[in-house]
């Protein structure tokens, strides 16, 4: 009589503790299939959201189902604002991926026209002001290049704008501002001669900070955006003359400011045409 006592005291007293994990499991797996379900098509970042979202609720014991706004929405918070500027920078070029030939060909047409109107004002600012020894303008199938002798702009080895040409690089802003879609690129060249000014160990830092410094008057005009613009310096790289004589060293001493066609036919490329 005792020993079967004793069994059924054993029995009334079985260690149940395992459903409690079991139970958990049971509640993420029915998470993770009802969210599964719900998803139309395969998202790369909702399931990578996901992953994250179990991977805390695994590791710190919190419940998937109190991450809603990562099983709602999809969205990283931390990444927000970055993802909204990235979607409106690369609209064109996931636009142009979708563009038809006479769609692509339209659009460069019309970027043609804008640019040659931008073009056809800088000459006549140029014309008007007596720098057509200073300036000058190009056009070709990726841009509008805008060329710019440094006398027109440094004393020599500097990199501060002279006074006179602060309201060359204010003009060629305002112009631009009528044309904001474009990116703009602001480069410095120099001639092969070393540059000899403690400020500058090199010309890659005279080039570089002239670029800088003709850009920053540029974008005193609040109407430009930041974003569209990018200074470099090239040295004495790029030369557009052999540097063997006075008036070839000059001409390779300049600032460029190039306008960017955002929509370039790279089948039909076409020559520099000369203005």
């Amino acid at each position: 009589m005792s020993k079967k006592r004793k069994h059924e005291e054993h029995e009334e007293h079985v260690d149940e503790s395992w459903l409690i994990p079991y139970a958990d499991l049971l509640t993420l797996l029915l998470a993770l299939f009802i969210v599964l379900y719900s998803m139309n098509s395969v998202d790369v970042k909702k399931f990578e959201d996901m992953s994250r979202a179990f991977s805390v609720a695994l590791s710190t014991g919190s419940g998937v189902l109190d991450l809603p706004s990562v099983v709602q929405n999809g969205n990283d918070p931390d990444k927000k604002d970055q993802d909204a500027d990235d979607k409106e920078n690369e609209q064109d070029k996931e636009d142009e991926g979708k563009l038809s030939d006479a769609e692509l060909q339209e659009l460069i047409k019309r970027e043609e026209a804008e640019l040659e109107d931008l073009k056809k004002k800088i000459d006549d600012y140029i014309d008007k002001k007596g720098l057509t020894s200073d300036l000058e303008t190009q056009m070709n199938m990726s841009q509008l290049l805008i060329t710019i002798s440094d006398n027109a702009l440094f004393a020599p080895g500097q990199a501060t704008v002279k006074p006179e040409a602060k309201e060359l690089a204010t003009a060629i802003a305002t112009m631009l501002q009528q044309y904001p879609k474009y990116d703009i690129i602001v480069a410095g060249h120099t001639d092969d001669t070393p540059v000899n000014r403690a400020e500058f160990r090199s010309n890659w830092d005279l080039s570089s900070m002239r670029a800088v410094r003709f850009m920053d008057i540029m974008l005193e005009n609040q109407d430009l955006d930041p974003k569209r613009f990018t200074a470099s310096g090239y040295g004495e790289y790029h030369p557009v003359a052999e540097n063997t004589t006075a008036d070839n060293k000059a001409k390779n001493r300049r600032v460029e400011v190039s306008i960017i066609h955002t929509y370039v036919n790279t089948s039909n490329p076409q020559k520099l045409k000369a203005q």
